[in-house]
């Protein structure tokens, strides 16, 4: 293949915007010169960057891809500019707990696949016997919950399945990855007799919650000195734990996603199950911690936890908050949203690692997340000054269901290349079927 040649005056290299052309053929960067070369094509002050990789999403292929499927997903993460994408195990149907399982969501994606897409595992009761062999197929990580996970399928670990599992996960030094909440009965909210309020929907789900579930799995990892990594942290009263355990040596990770720094809870009306997740997105003082939790490195990186269902499953026109499936379509928004809520907290180049290099070396992905010569020509090129408002045409993943529809939101995706080849551009996907499989080695 042809070197294709592109020209930035800032270009993501060695953690700086700088001026640079990057060469890359046949799905790798071939060359980088700091300087216009004759031949490149001039993208002017646009940046070009590594493409996002987005680690906590819900595909649901097999089985549920009436709710969404690889082919939607990976085209809305590519419009939003992200080249590399992690299935989570639960809503596929069957979930991902067995080897045959995996194999049967592998072959589902053949053919379906417009940005990179790695796997993770699940934990689940009664399938620690399988998940040696799973840990050797090629996943990059285990999923557990420690409260119901919204699919009967996939129910919550306890503190016996841990003990048993803990010690077979760290011995692949792969990270195990915990929804953190601990339900508690004791909790006075009313909710059954206010299904539509999203206060009385937030108080059902107390920080507590998350604070005592991250608890357990700190006190976990000490035990068994396994990788764990908290997802979607939303209670900023857990922040000083996970501090705490970080400085202790213990390999602990957290991520927190775009809903919980991007909306507050002061803001979302009643009846409006779009903005329904798990945890519940809190209060503005709440968040605003989150955010300048990045700046101490407490909080490591950025994802979505993209879960999207069919409007009747998401209870639209009832505005049903308790019975509706709790889960934000965002896939498309991991760039812009996040940019959005974070310009203000972090300079763009404390930014930009918590979207590429971050992620990248949470999944062991050394071909991804920075421009190198050798590594693999996954790029978006993009203009943070710019904003625009979301509409429902601009969507790209199944449902139009989303809450960042009608918000003006800072960062435009030009162009998005995924392995060398141009996957988005100029508000249409190009190209289809450019992704590959991500598969731990």
């Amino acid at each position: 293949m042809q070197e294709r040649k592109i020209f930035s005056k800032t270009v993501w290299i060695n953690d700086a915007l700088q001026p640079a052309t990057v060469g890359f053929a046949d799905g790798v960067i071939t060359a980088i010169h700091f300087e216009k070369i004759a031949d490149a094509e001039d993208v002017g002050d646009a940046i070009l960057m590594p493409g996002l990789i987005d680690v906590h999403v819900h595909v649901n292929e097999p089985g549920r891809t009436e709710w969404e499927g690889f082919e939607t997903a990976t085209q809305a993460a590519a419009a939003g500019g992200t080249t590399t994408i992690i299935d989570m195990p639960l809503n596929a149907s069957p979930v991902t707990t067995t080897l045959a399982a995996f194999q049967q969501k592998l072959e589902s994606s053949k053919g379906k696949l417009n940005v990179n897409v790695g796997f993770y595992a699940g934990l689940v009761p009664g399938n620690v016997p399988y998940l040696e062999e799973l840990l050797q197929s090629g996943v990059v990580g285990i999923k557990c919950f420690l409260t119901h996970s919204g699919i009967d399928e996939f129910p919550n670990v306890t503190e016996k399945d841990l003990d048993e599992a803990m010690p077979i996960i760290a011995k692949y030094n792969l990270p195990l990855l915990a929804h953190c909440e601990l339900y508690d009965e004791e909790v006075a909210s009313d909710f059954e007799n206010h299904p539509t309020s999203y206060q009385h929907y937030l108080a059902s789900r107390p920080k507590k919650w998350e604070n005592d579930a991250i608890h357990l799995m700190i006190r976990m990892c000490r035990k068994h000195n396994c990788p764990v990594h908290i997802v979607h942290v939303a209670s900023a009263e857990a922040l000083a734990q996970i501090e705490a355990a970080k400085k202790e040596g213990l390999p602990i990770t957290a991520e927190t996603c775009t809903q919980y720094i991007y909306f507050t809870a002061e803001e979302i009306p009643d009846a409006k199950t779009i903005y329904k997740c798990a945890p519940p997105i809190r209060e503005k003082a709440n968040n605003e911690e989150l955010k300048l939790a990045f700046r101490s490195g407490v909080l490591d990186f950025m994802t979505t936890d993209h879960s999207p269902a069919p409007p009747s499953t998401k209870e639209i026109e009832t505005g049903n908050l308790k019975k509706a499936w709790g889960g934000i379509a965002g896939i498309q928004f991991l760039l812009n949203g996040s940019w959005t809520a974070l310009k203000d907290t972090l300079s763009i180049e404390k930014f930009i690692p918590l979207v590429t290099s971050k992620p990248a070396e949470f999944i062991k992905a050394h071909q991804k997340g920075t421009i190198e010569i050798g590594k693999d020509a996954d790029f978006v090129i993009w203009n943070p000054e710019e904003s625009a408002v979301i509409s429902e045409e601009d969507i790209h993943f199944r449902y139009k269901i989303s809450p960042y529809i009608g918000q003006k939101l800072s960062g435009i995706v030009l162009e998005t290349i995924v392995n060398g080849e141009t996957v988005y551009k100029n508000k249409s996907i190009k190209t289809k079927n450019k992704g590959q499989w991500l598969l731990q080695k």
